[in-house]
């Protein structure tokens, strides 16, 4: 088979556990990519497609890390600090049998993190860090429930904001938007990159390289790496079943971002320009997508 794995008879039980039998339940998506492989296309393993129950799983985990960015929708405001945002974030998920999926990863000290204006990813919160009437902060959670991943963010305009400021947060949702639109069954992962580029670049905004979405759901950080810059017609063919992440980081100025925070995780624009990112996970269908958490 295209993923080295053995192939189950057309009577026996299928791979995903189903209990279906092969033939009724994933004979088809396997012939299909075992073809598109066999031409030379990129197609993901069994093991990134995740069944009814994973998606299940994934859901439920899903309900709390929708539900705490609801809660923080409703308090954040000016003279928040980021460090309250992380406790309720902490406190939030952990009463409802979740766990944080930020806290500890790699040595990551908090249970979300905040970036505010010109911080593109990873701030981390504090105490010291206080929003400001005018500001724009996106907030980045995960959360673990039963061994499955859910993971999404969203912009939070404080107070009143610049029509810049609140331009750039409104235009960056619908370049998600737009790459959301790309997500096709049997298409390429490659054509959701670029509709989020091209929509970003329309609006006179650059979309960060470095960084991307990324499967998820198994586990924090799967393959694959979803490129918000990509070529359409290149990169993994989107199988049903496969489960990921769009999360472009647009910024109002150049493209090029500064990783030498001595925190070792704070990344910058590098030219202090401000930058704005949403960030949803999903799943393909069979006729196109389902949202999970956003």
């Amino acid at each position: 088979m295209y993923d080295g794995e053995s192939q189950p008879g057309r009577n026996d039980a299928c791979w995903c556990g189903s209990g279906k039998k092969y033939k009724k339940c994933h004979l088809d998506i396997d012939e299909r990519l075992q073809s598109l492989y066999d031409q030379g296309f990129e197609v993901p393993d069994r093991a990134l497609l995740k069944t009814a129950a994973d998606i299940e799983g994934i859901k439920r985990s899903a309900a709390i890390n929708i539900g705490v960015l609801d809660y923080v929708a409703e308090r954040i405001g000016p003279g928040t600090t980021t460090e309250q945002v992380d406790r309720w974030v902490h406190d939030y998920t952990v009463e409802r049998g979740g766990i944080p999926a930020d806290l500890g990863y790699e040595g990551y000290p908090k249970s979300v993190c905040t970036s505010v204006n010109e911080v593109v990813c990873h701030g981390i919160p504090s105490e010291a860090d206080v929003l400001r009437e005018g500001d724009i902060v996106n907030v980045d959670c995960s959360t673990i429930l039963d061994g499955y991943y859910s993971d999404s963010s969203r912009m939070f305009c404080i107070g009143e904001v610049s029509p810049e400021r609140r331009r750039l947060v409104e235009e960056t949702r619908r370049a998600l938007e737009a790459g959301l639109a790309a997500v096709k069954p049997w298409g390429f992962l490659g054509d959701v990159g670029a509709a989020v580029n091209a929509y970003a670049q329309s609006c006179g905004f650059t979309v960060v390289r470095e960084f991307g979405g990324h499967g998820i759901g198994l586990d924090f950080h799967e393959d694959p790496f979803v490129s918000h810059v990509a070529q359409a017609g290149t990169g993994m063919v989107l199988a049903p079943g496969l489960t990921f992440t769009i999360e472009p980081m647009v910024n109002a100025g150049a493209q090029e971002i500064d990783m030498g925070d001595p925190n070792g995780w704070t990344v910058r624009t590098a030219d202090g320009s401000d930058t704005a990112q949403w960030e949803v996970q999903l799943t393909v269908t069979k006729d196109g997508y389902e949202l999970l958490s956003w």
